[in-house]
């Protein structure tokens, strides 16, 4: 089947996307709003875009109503955001933050989990988290009825129980990643390939 994509519905772009292009790593986004409210929320259009400098990206849509965000909206008024990282331990909650809450809902207390300060943004991190990168941002690119957003690394909060001082054990970690409608996976069945 040969495909083009000016012929499908935007919906099942989406759905050819995200089933396809996997499994993906979860951006679990943490902002403060002006009003203070910290704001919580998992994007798997994610990735690094550079490691010197060490920048990752997101991409987050619009709400249905059109308007911003509130991770869109946050980080572009504070021009700042945490990229957190989510696993097995932590990822019904990630789920919960998942849900649309009103503006004056803090997805933190509605998932029962900690706020943790940072050294360099004013957006809290979550505690619970493996490892949470502050990220100042460094740009924001529309694509469509998306935001791209760049922030570079300022610091990494890491968990000891994870990382040696030179690598990151897995099996520690356990990280999850984004499949398509309700799936996710674990990152269990390893292989290695040496380079020739």
């Amino acid at each position: 089947m040969i495909l083009s994509p000016f012929d499908i519905p935007t919906k099942d772009r989406y759905k050819i996307a995200t089933g396809t292009v996997l499994p993906r790593p979860i951006a679990w986004v943490s902002t403060i709003g002006a009003d203070g409210i910290p704001n919580l929320a998992p994007f798997s259009f994610f990735t690094v875009a550079s490691s010197d400098p060490l920048t990752l990206l997101f991409s987050c849509s619009h709400k249905p109503d059109g308007s911003k965000k509130d991770t869109w909206a946050n980080a572009e008024a504070s021009g700042e955001f945490v990229v957190n990282l989510t696993n097995q331990a932590t990822a019904e909650a990630m789920n919960i933050t998942a849900t649309t809450f009103p503006h004056d809902v803090s997805e933190f207390d509605a998932a029962g989990l900690t706020t943790a300060p940072c050294r360099t943004v004013a957006a809290p991190r979550v505690l619970e988290a493996p490892v949470s990168f502050e990220c100042k941002l460094t740009q924001i690119v529309e694509v469509g009825g998306n935001a791209v957003i760049f922030g570079a690394v300022q610091m990494i909060h890491i968990d000891d129980a994870i990382y040696d001082g030179k690598y990151v054990d897995l099996a520690a970690m356990q990280p999850i990643g984004r499949l398509a409608g309700s799936g996710y996976c674990r990152v269990t069945d390893l292989f290695e390939m040496v380079r020739g």
